[in-house]
């Protein structure tokens, strides 16, 4: 049937599409027009690509925007096409101040956008006084979006001290760590003690910052904070009793939140953590059910039974500022390819779609979406603190390795025939690479820490899977160096003794587990367990499940491409820790300088 009103035998041709079409073509002369092709995309000749590298909670939404981007825009007649990489904010300052090896370091970026200026900063200091060569021009990058460090807490805890009427900050929260009878001063016992969830500074943006909050805390300033408010007795007396109450530290505040929701779903939130600091943002994604910000995992998850809120603390916080840093080794084609993206990503549709997802715009206003429902307060914070200088802020870290909380750590490094295996392109084995960037990561621990190391295989003295190389004892130089030397001289046969050895492990730091330390195992094995006979999976995961008592917490690394990460996960999650994958063992230097950032 015809529903045009025209008989089909006598339609007329319409004019109309002449006119456009020469208009079109006067247009194009005059150089007014880019044709678009039928899916949209600009009509390019030839394709400019950028790498950017950014903190882990943003490359989703930067993702997001790159493409957004590149449907719509061509630079000097070339389509842009941007891959957005995770990238934690230390590890790349860390990674270019080397000179970026692709082999270890992944993908080199054209752009690089960590979490805070204040890791371009560090760049910079760290750089000085030695032939290394940075590629980070001088001047302060521009933000991208902001969001506010606070103190996220489960809601009820946080309404039982006050939130949101009262004005709360550290110097409370230092009180109620100090307090012995804990939330029960403030009626409710079954809360047991004040945890703290805090990342590692050396590492991660917010754990940065709250370091740097405290200080200026105790200081009782919102001005420069100096070398001797660093070094001031009373100042560290209270950084160092905040740190007591860690539950652990960590290399993103993923590793909490993730843990937080596992914890939410079996209704037991309150006894896992009393608070965490995050930046703003990362409190609107948990909220939505999706810890990570991705926004293609929006909507995957429930929303959290017990909801956190933002405390911005009295005394003053800190702005993430997510900046966009353009690497100087980028040639001038990708260069102004680069500025042309940061152009847009100021532009009012990116803006709005970092705004939906609980981020303040990049001059610092907030969207609709910061607002008490959210659990967030559109008029926090009253105050803006200034990040130190370098030189005070290298200070404070080198001071924070002497007040965090201790570590007691037992080390489990797989020694089964598989790590014979050899590594393309590098010379050398699976276990080469294990074995020294093992010994590389004791670095990181300091005299107040305690490591002991065991390898395993299957029935390496009689039925038992384990043999211990290094007792647990203080890393002091000579037990660094016994460690050091039992790591070079570890070789490799015979099969996987798991869970056997898992749980050994376990038993053998809850058995002399310390109160005021982090008291975990780490595990590396690059395979699946080998063991017939032994502990099966469900009994382990029954044993890993006991809470009674102060916890131990179990970090596993799947090394290669073998490694069972399901199984791997299962027994890290059921303790509360983490599983990392270090699939690629080139990056197993990386993996484990994060594993023992949680220490």
């Amino acid at each position: 049937m015809n529903y045009s009103g025209v008989p089909r035998g006598r339609r007329r041709t319409p004019l109309w599409p002449f006119f456009v079409t020469a208009v079109l073509v006067a247009l194009v002369a005059a150089g007014f027009v880019v044709f678009l092709s039928g899916s949209g995309k600009p009509d390019c000749k030839g394709t400019v690509r950028l790498r950017m590298a950014a903190s882990q909670d943003t490359v989703g939404l930067l993702q997001r925007a790159a493409d957004d981007y590149g449907r719509k825009h061509a630079v000097a007649g070339k389509c842009v096409a941007v891959t957005v990489d995770s990238k934690n904010s230390g590890t790349a300052m860390n990674a270019l101040l080397r000179g970026w090896d692709e082999t270890t370091d992944g993908p080199r970026p054209d752009i690089w956008s960590p979490a805070s200026n204040v890791w371009v900063t560090l760049l910079r200091q760290r750089a000085q006084g030695t032939d290394k060569s940075i590629p980070v021009a001088q001047g302060t990058p521009q933000p991208i979006m902001t969001s506010p460090l606070t103190i996220a807490m489960p809601q009820p805890m946080a309404q039982a001290i006050g939130w949101p009427a009262k004005a709360i900050g550290w110097e409370d929260l230092a009180k109620l760590a100090q307090d012995p009878k804990g939330w029960a001063s403030y009626g409710h016992p079954e809360w047991g003690r004040f945890k703290l969830g805090k990342t590692n500074p050396n590492l991660s943006t917010s754990g940065l910052n709250a370091t740097v909050g405290a200080y200026f805390a105790s200081a009782g300033t919102t001005a420069d904070l100096t070398e001797d408010d660093v070094l001031s007795a009373k100042n560290q007396t209270f950084v160092r009793n905040l740190e007591r109450a860690i539950v652990h530290y960590g290399d993103t505040t993923l590793t909490f939140l993730s843990a937080l929701q596992r914890a939410d779903d079996k209704g037991r939130a309150l006894s896992y953590i009393s608070a965490v600091t995050v930046e703003e943002d990362s409190v609107w994604a948990y909220n939505q059910g999706d810890p990570t910000g991705d926004p293609g995992l929006m909507g995957k998850h429930p929303k959290p039974r017990t909801p956190l809120v933002s405390i911005y603390p009295k005394e003053g916080t800190i702005y993430s500022d997510h900046p966009y840093v353009a690497l100087n080794w980028m040639d001038p084609e990708k260069q102004k390819a680069s500025d042309d993206f940061l152009t847009y990503l100021h532009g009012a549709e990116a803006q709005s779609g970092f705004q939906k997802f609980g981020y303040r715009g990049w001059q610092g206003k907030p969207g609709s979406e910061i607002n008490q429902s959210n659990g967030l307060l559109a008029d926090g914070p009253k105050t803006t603190l200034n990040l130190p200088s370098a030189a005070v802020l290298s200070k404070l870290l080198d001071a924070w390795g002497e007040l965090r909380k201790p570590a007691k750590v037992l080390l489990v490094v797989d020694r089964s025939g598989s790590m014979k295996e050899g590594v393309p392109g590098t010379g050398k084995t699976k276990l080469d690479l294990a074995r020294s960037a093992a010994a590389d990561s004791l670095g990181e621990f300091r005299g107040q820490d305690k490591v002991g190391l065991w390898m395993f295989s299957s029935r390496l003295s009689g039925e038992q899977d384990w043999q211990q190389l290094q007792p647990i004892a203080p890393v002091d130089p000579g037990h660094r160096g016994a460690l050091k030397q039992s790591l070079a001289a570890l070789g490799a046969g015979g099969g996987t003794g798991l869970y056997n050895t898992t749980a050994a492990a376990y038993d053998a730091i809850k058995a002399g587990r310390e109160e005021n330390s982090i008291n975990a195992v780490v595990v590396l094995t690059d395979g699946k367990n080998e063991r017939p006979g032994g502990l099966d999976l469900p009994a382990l995961i029954s044993k890993l499940s006991d809470r009674q008592g102060e916890p131990v917490r179990v970090f596993t690394i799947a090394y290669g491409q073998d490694a069972d990460q399901n199984v791997l996960r299962q027994i890290a999650e059921t303790t509360d820790g983490a599983e990392y994958d270090s699939s690629n063992p080139n990056g197993i230097r990386e993996v484990l300088t994060e594993v023992v950032s949680n220490f």
